[in-house]
């Protein structure tokens, strides 16, 4: 939506889903007399905060929305221990698809992959103190919409939610979202991280993610972004300059006399840097994110992204490394489904721990 297009009226109905109301019906919201909040509003009643949010056992997948009519998703928010998010897996699923079309751990989804809070302010995703997680990535269906959502962790957790949607609009031009998690921890010296690989059909590249932990000294980011489009051979189509420019910036993000400086802008960002405390969190870490909305990187028949690490060694050499990648890439395509990574086990997806979690 363009900002003039607030001013149009439309013939969509606005619904939404949330504990309050689980199935979206009109006038089904805050009838509830059980939930989370029951207690708490035990001298109030009926309509008072009575299920504000839901328990996910450990182990279980929860259905966050169940939509059975054409439709578009246009917001999500969710917020949850920021501890948790790494082992809350969102799943998407389009016009009844047993494949999901979006398959990513909660933290990443929301630009906030290394399980803890980062401000995000940007035009698709919205991150806010302390852990009010918001997409407005639109998501159409033609016929069906499955939101589910997949506690890994053996531990209970406290989720609170809203999906809003609309219906009563013509969603047949429109592509379908998708979002693919990957991990390389650590990368294979000498290999470059694959971002998408070889993911076929008509659509565009709308964004990606990248939460980036950096295994040796020095300089990390020489590494360059590439996407090969429709059939491409041994080289791709597009070719970047290097990572901090393709997120954006510039000269190793680094200000004189601030070093590592963190910004978020509606269309690209670097909103976290971790540094080392001097103990268990020994590493660099970075969270970046670039959304190809304004220039979106279309392809007819077929697409594939991958992206190099490279450092400095002596006398002006590249260095090749073996980092801790971890990327989300999201894309509209003309398919529900099409071939995807399968999705690293719990142990995979850790990010380790300090002894006072233990």
């Amino acid at each position: 939506m363009v900002i003039a297009d607030i001013a149009r009226l439309r013939s969509t109905v606005t619904k939404s889903i949330s504990p309050e109301n689980f199935t979206g019906e009109k006038g089904g919201a805050a009838k509830a007399t059980e939930g989370t909040g029951a207690e708490a509003a035990r001298e109030l009643g009926k309509g008072w905060k009575v299920s504000p949010s839901v328990l996910i056992r450990g182990g279980e997948t929860f259905t966050l929305a169940d939509i059975d009519e054409p439709g578009m998703i246009t917001h999500i928010w969710l917020t949850t221990a920021n501890n948790m998010t790494r082992s809350l897996v969102l799943r998407a699923h389009w016009d009844g698809d047993a494949e999901p079309a979006v398959e990513v751990p909660v933290a990443d989804f929301f630009a906030n992959g290394w399980g803890r809070f980062a401000q995000v302010s940007s035009a698709m995703i919205a991150t806010n103190p302390h852990g009010g997680y918001n997409s407005y990535w639109p998501m159409p269906f033609g016929r069906s919409a499955l939101l589910t959502l997949e506690n890994q962790s053996p531990d209970d957790v406290i989720v609170y939610y809203q999906v809003t949607y609309e219906t009563g609009e013509d969603q047949s031009d429109r592509g379908y979202l998708h979002a693919q998690f990957r991990r390389s921890n650590p990368l294979t010296r000498g290999e470059t991280h694959p971002i998408l690989d070889q993911v076929t059909g008509r659509g565009h590249y709308a964004g990606t993610y990248m939460a980036w932990g950096v295994n040796s000294t020095g300089w990390w980011g020489e590494g360059e972004i590439k996407f090969w489009l429709d059939g491409d051979g041994e080289y791709p189509s597009i070719a970047g300059t290097g990572t901090e420019d393709y997120f954006g910036g510039a000269w190793n993000f680094d200000v004189p006399e601030r070093g590592w400086t963190e910004y978020s802008t509606p269309y690209l960002g670097m909103p976290q840097v971790i540094s080392p405390n001097g103990l268990y969190q020994s590493q660099q870490r970075f969270g970046m994110y670039r959304w190809h909305v304004p220039d979106p990187i279309t392809f007819t028949r077929d697409i594939t992204v991958d992206i190099q690490a490279l450092g400095w060694q002596s006398r002006g050499r590249y260095l090749q490394l073996a980092d801790d990648i971890a990327s989300v890439a999201f894309l509209y395509l003309d398919r529900t489904s099409t071939n995807r990574p399968e999705l690293p086990t719990p142990n995979e997806l850790e990010l380790g721990v300090n002894f006072t979690d233990w």
